[in-house]
């Protein structure tokens, strides 16, 4: 029969292995924390960083400029690119000085080149051709249907004034190829066909029928399906 002191030491040794036990328990649990914070702040940064990568990549894929897009056919048909709308505003002032009228197209501040033309249009019929005139006429390096043109310029559509796009709005002139454009576009800077070229320094209104612009197409929202087109362009450089 165990005497009393056996039964102590017996129940000490019991006590001892009951708070080893619980001590490694603990030790277990914090582990198990600490391991659960670290997984848990490894995803949170796994995730930032793929939502900044995705960003940035997003960034990368905006345009930087636009303009009138190019045709697919001789016909005008829209090659898919689309023209965005005008932008709210604008760092250049509006155009001064004297209106000038043509087919049913009303320039404001016709022949102030250091601000934004004003364009409206009440034509009701559709243009039978390409028609243009000059409010400013360039003197210098006249275009070819192949050049290189940097320009300013606003676009209307033909029966209702509603714009559609502006360069002016966008703040900054753009640059684009005569061959990669709509078939008014080329012809109406370029020249041919009976339309003179357009010279550096000049500012030419241009209407083109709908088979010159985009077609049956609809290149955007502001953009009917067979819509003519107005254009006042502003011919900054050549090349």
């Amino acid at each position: 029969m165990p005497t009393q002191k056996q039964r102590r030491e017996a129940a000490r040794r019991h006590l001892e292995r009951q708070l080893q036990r619980r001590a490694e328990k603990d030790a277990a649990r914090k582990r198990f924390t600490l391991i659960a914070s670290i997984v848990g702040t490894l995803v949170v940064v796994a995730i930032v960083v793929v939502a900044i990568t995705m960003a940035t990549s997003d960034n990368k894929k905006q345009p930087t400029a636009s303009h009138p897009s190019s045709s697919s056919s001789a016909s005008g048909a829209s090659s898919g690119a689309t023209t965005p709308g005008p932008q709210p505003s604008s760092s250049y002032p509006a155009a001064t000085g004297a209106p000038v009228s043509f087919d049913g197209v009303t320039v404001t501040g016709a022949a102030d080149l250091a601000g934004v033309p004003g364009v409206t249009s009440t034509a009701s019929a559709d243009p039978a051709k390409l028609e243009y005139k000059d409010l400013v006429v360039g003197t210098g390096a006249a275009a070819t249907p192949k050049s290189t043109v940097n320009v300013q310029y606003v676009g209307v559509l033909y029966k209702n004034g509603t714009e559609f796009d502006s360069s002016w709005k966008r703040g900054a002139p753009t640059s684009f190829s005569l061959t990669g454009v709509v078939p008014g576009f080329t012809e109406g800077i370029g020249g041919g066909d009976g339309v003179a070229p357009m010279k550096v320094g000049g500012r030419r209104i241009i209407i083109m029928p709908a088979a010159m612009g985009y077609g049956s197409q609809s290149p955007s929202t502001q953009i009917p399906a067979n819509s003519p087109l107005v254009f006042v362009v502003d011919l900054l450089g050549v090349s």
